[in-house]
């Protein structure tokens, strides 16, 4: 269990970690169903906006009311490093000199995110008004997750 919340000055800070190797928001595929376009959110995504949406829970076992004012998301992710990789390359992996420039996009991972913490830790993620991301190589792939108020 790694989520936590407390203030400071009067300002609200959430702070977690989701282990395992991140998924980004996968493209949504539609259907007609009676006449109605649906859109339906890819399993893999949809499963790891749960975890997320999990990992949050004891937050509010602990007195945690959703977050309405105006915040910044920090996103902190960090992707396995592929097994075929030389040892130099992985060294340059975890010491930051080489970062992750493949797919998939930061934005894809930041808009899984901001799903997944819609109504939970937030109100509504129209209240992150500001957004920090970054793409890193881990050999414990999870990402970090930290909402503050900024008002």
């Amino acid at each position: 269990m790694s989520a936590t919340w407390e203030q400071v000055n009067g300002k609200t800070i959430v702070k977690m970690t989701v282990f395992g190797e991140p998924v980004p928001q996968g493209r949504p595929r539609f259907s007609t169903i009676n006449g109605h376009v649906q859109a339906i959110d890819p399993k893999k995504s949809r499963n790891y906006k749960q975890l997320i949406q999990l990992e949050a829970q004891p937050l509010f076992y602990r007195g945690f009311t959703a977050i309405e004012a105006a915040s910044r998301l920090k996103l902190h992710i960090f992707r396995g490093i592929p097994q075929s990789w030389s040892r130099k390359k992985k060294e340059a992996a975890l010491g930051n000199i080489l970062r992750p420039t493949s797919r998939p996009d930061t934005d894809n991972y930041v808009k899984g995110v901001l799903d997944a913490l819609n109504g939970f830790v937030v109100k509504d993620d129209s209240c992150i008004v500001q957004i920090e991301a970054g793409k890193f190589y881990s050999d414990r792939p999870r990402i970090e997750i930290e909402v503050e108020e900024i008002v």
